[in-house]
């Protein structure tokens, strides 16, 4: 079947207008494609429409949030009934209470605090742990992205993984101008799925180091998962060292299990931080963790913020929190991602290609690869210019996953309704045909 072309005139004539006032025609570098950029109109449940009408079935879903899709009348019937009541104060609302107390309530945190975004919960979170603890650097994974302070943008994603120096001794490296030099000698790269590595570091420098910040699922590579036995022997070697382990489940939390992936390895850190599922859209976050660590706010730790715990952020924080709480939508969450992927695995198997999936059925990644890779290093010598082909094609056949390999697909809810599971696999089908025919041409 031949492909039309989706219209895209009237998100072409937003480009111009956008990139005269917003630097890349965005509100953020990922969401930059140039004149590919997406302008949305509107979404719901698991579907969305630009500006032009054009329908796609969501596989991105906001980079996470929308666990149980968009503008889901549970939640926004809600949020805009207490919204009604005024929305900032800079004083404390039950809501907030309401939020911290799920938070506290579903995971192993004893106390919390909310926030706006996942990198303000992973800024926050840092904080705490050097003021606890009285040290300094902080260890972080290659490959992993804990949001876009400074302190994290070290070591995520570069164009050339020899960038990254020896696996023995990975070096420091900053994504992108303006972050000093001196913040850049905190943290401490690592490589994931290396204890051997990890513990090395610790006997270097242990004395320094504050905390280990992880993904407990490698989120910026496709979702590749820890390798037995690594959480457990992170977690030993941080208690070894006297630092602390701060698990960033902004992926992970409240779509990995209730309790995020804490919950699901069965690991208990010092400290975590949430968002993107917590809020279903809404931009509520949160960090929390040990009662004694926590109580370093309010006298000996700075956090604050005018919109912290907002009424729309805690309203939503709230609602959602408590529907995956009481009832099965994390359930049907997996069953959808599951069904993906069986479908995904018999198209890809049906054209004699290798090929591996990686992270949970929440969120996966398809590789196309022998075995899994255990390390973002690793994910770079897989196929991933045919997956972002694939992924390109289905963006134009009515699909949407992030055009970049690294971004694992994240299910909804949602995603349950109707024949949507069965359009995916389909355009999915579609678009790695036509990407292997190019190829064959090139």
């Amino acid at each position: 079947m031949a492909h039309v072309p989706r219209p895209r005139t009237r998100q072409l004539a937003m480009y111009q207008r956008a990139i005269r006032t917003l630097p890349g025609g965005t509100d953020s570098n990922f969401r930059a494609w140039g004149e590919d950029t997406v302008y949305i109109d509107r979404g719901k449940g698991g579907r969305i429409w630009d500006l032009d009408g054009n329908e796609s079935i969501d596989l991105r879903m906001g980079y996470g949030p929308a666990i149980l899709g968009h503008a889901d009348p549970r939640v926004d019937g809600y949020v805009l009934e207490r919204m009604q009541r005024g929305v900032s104060f800079s004083l404390t609302s039950e809501d907030e209470v309401a939020a911290a107390e799920l938070v506290c309530e579903l995971t192993f945190c004893d106390m919390a605090r909310l926030t706006v975004s996942g990198t303000e919960a992973t800024m926050h979170a840092i904080r705490v742990a050097r003021g606890f603890t009285g040290r300094d650097r902080i260890v972080k994974f290659e490959g992993q992205y804990h949001g876009v302070h400074d302190y994290a943008l070290i070591s995520v994603l570069p164009a050339d993984v020899s960038e990254l120096g020896d696996r023995s001794e990975p070096v420091r490296l900053a994504w992108g101008r303006g972050i000093p030099a001196a913040i850049q000698e905190t943290v401490v790269p690592a490589v994931y799925n290396d204890l051997d590595g990890l513990r090395r570091i610790f006997e270097r420098e242990g004395e320094h180091i504050a905390a280990v910040l992880i993904e407990p699922i490698l989120g910026n590579a496709q979702g590749i998962l820890p390798q037995p036995g690594f959480l457990e022997g992170v977690r030993a070697i941080t208690r070894e060292f006297g630092a602390l382990l701060i698990f960033d489940e902004v992926k992970t939390g409240f779509r990995a299990a209730t309790g995020g992936a804490a919950e699901l390895f069965g690991i208990t850190p010092d400290l975590a931080t949430y968002a993107k599922a917590m809020g279903n859209g809404y931009p509520a976050a949160a960090f929390g963790g040990r009662r004694d660590i926590m109580e370093m706010l309010p006298a000996k730790v700075s956090h604050g913020g005018t919109y912290a715990g907002n009424r729309v952020a805690a309203a939503a924080a709230t609602q959602v929190l408590s529907i995956l709480r009481d009832t099965d939508a994390l359930e049907t969450v997996r069953r959808n991602g599951l069904r993906v992927q069986a479908g995904l695995s018999e198209v890809i198997t049906r054209r004699g290609l290798p090929h591996v999936f990686t992270g949970i059925p929440a969120m996966f990644g398809v590789m196309f690869a022998e075995q899994l890779p255990p390390d973002y290093r690793g994910w770079a010598d897989t196929d991933h210019d045919l997956y972002d082909a694939v992924a390109t094609g289905m963006i134009a056949r009515g699909a949407m996953p992030e055009p970049d390999s690294r971004e694992p697909w994240f299910m909804c809810e949602a995603h349950a309704e109707g024949d949507l599971i069965d359009r995916v696999v389909s355009i999915f089908a579609e678009s790695l045909d036509a990407a292997l025919e190019a190829r064959a041409q090139a």
